[in-house]
């Protein structure tokens, strides 16, 4: 053969490599998110969907587990790619008359199913990819579903303290009248303007700590002012949650168990793939040589084989089926883990539904009755100002425990979301009032 002809024949095979290249050049190339929602102006309304859009389409962490998925893409597809084969040339001797050339083409066969070990684990990442992809968007939304009902509870706190303070003036309001009067010792009204104060300075309070946590909510998106955004109350009728065995057979298809087990096959793959490499790969050879003294050519044939007799990969294999025990064992783990977070958050759900409910229809009724019952004798000169007091602080306690009642019951449905879809009962918009 001649040796022109055997470049020849290695540009054929480069021309065949060329339009897998091409695929790749012309690929389109991975950038940040297309579009991110208009951020809600300084004082409109943001429910709690909109929040969660926000954050979807905006969140750094999502477009990292995007790009994972691009990663692990590229990754299958390169495993499925055939070794190139090798052009070697070379010549012995220095003499024009007395060298001998010798052109060779050698390409490397892989044996033992390596290629098809290798692009099933590969199709295994890209799976494993897309299930932390969307653990991540679980993890996301309730994150962000927390968040806004943190807010939303400094929102109602502030509004507590607002309503605290018109309380405290009432108070004072009265107890300036029967001071006026000559009812009752100046005193009173002393203790009437150290209510109001403290309930002013309880409001400074809760406007800082609101700003805190709208802060803490636009940051999932992006936004680093938090303005004067007014959150959305769910619907005055708390939805019911879900069985605790209902939320049970959800859980068996969460996004955090579903990752579990794709890492287990993952690591099943690994076994495959390092079961595989044990086979030593033949490379073939071809060419021809040129004896110049001669005058004469012959064709070179020739065949290598690595002796497997110190390597045989022991270690890796040894170690990718002590991976896959490790991942079957750490997914029963999350399971069990899973399973007793559920059932505790699940109660703890339930106890503040309970109470959120037994705050709206009997505590916070009858303490709004005592507290203007009171102010009422107390301007009538039938109770002194010590029983306003002490009707006064009833009532806002009562208040601050109904909204902490009110949160809780938000927050864990939030965090029943975040394993299995229970909802939070959001869906509509309305205004709940103590």
């Amino acid at each position: 053969m001649h040796p022109k002809r055997i470049v020849v024949g290695s540009l054929v095979l480069l021309a065949w490599a060329l339009p897998a290249a091409a695929q790749l050049a012309g690929d389109p190339p991975v950038g940040r998110a297309a579009a991110v929602p208009t951020v809600p102006a300084a004082g409109t309304l943001l429910t709690l969907e909109k929040a969660v859009d926000m954050a979807m389409a905006a969140n750094p962490s999502l477009r990292a587990s995007a790009l994972d998925i691009v990663i692990a893409g590229a990754g299958r597809r390169q495993a499925g790619l055939l070794p190139n084969p090798t052009i070697s040339y070379t010549t012995e001797g220095t003499q024009r008359g007395t060298r001998t050339r010798t052109f060779e083409l050698s390409q490397l066969v892989e044996l033992g199913g390596k290629r098809r070990a290798r692009v099933e684990l590969a199709e295994r990442d890209s799976r494993l990819a897309l299930a932390a992809a969307s653990v991540a968007r679980a993890e996301l939304r309730a994150d962000v579903t927390a968040a806004y009902f943190n807010a939303l509870g400094a929102q109602e706190q502030v509004r507590l303290a607002q309503t605290s303070l018109d309380i405290a003036s009432k108070a004072r309001a009265a107890a300036e009248k029967r001071v006026a009067a000559g009812r009752v010792s100046p005193v009173e009204l002393s203790r009437a303007k150290v209510a109001e104060s403290t309930a002013r300075l309880d409001l400074s309070q809760a406007d800082g700590e609101l700003l805190i946590a709208r802060g803490l909510l636009t940051a999932y998106w992006g936004q680093a002012q938090p303005g004067t955004l007014a959150l959305v109350e769910p619907v005055d009728e708390l939805a019911a949650v879900p069985s605790l065995e209902d939320l049970r057979t959800r859980l068996a298809g969460s996004p955090q168990l579903q990752r579990a087990r794709l890492q287990v096959e993952r690591e099943e793959a690994q076994v495959s793939v390092d079961r595989a490499q044990r086979m030593p790969d033949v490379t073939l050879v071809v060419g021809r040589q040129k004896d110049e003294e001669m005058g004469r050519t012959q064709t070179v044939l020739g065949v290598s084989l690595p002796l497997p007799l110190f390597n045989r990969n022991q270690g890796n294999l040894q170690a990718s089926l002590a991976r896959a025990d490790k991942a079957r064992a750490e997914s029963d783990a999350q399971q069990l883990r899973l399973d007793q977070t559920l059932t505790s958050t699940y109660q703890r759900a339930q106890l503040a539904r309970d109470q959120v409910r037994t705050m709206r229809q009997e505590i916070l009724p009858e303490a709004q009755r005592v507290f203007d019952a009171a102010v009422i004798g107390f301007e009538a000169g039938k109770f002194n100002f010590l029983d306003v007091l002490d009707a006064q602080r009833t009532l806002l306690q009562s208040r601050a425990q109904y909204v902490q009642a009110l949160y809780d019951s938000y927050r864990f449905s939030a965090e029943l979301g975040r394993f299995a879809d229970a909802g939070t009962g959001a869906t509509n918009t309305n205004r709940i009032t103590p």
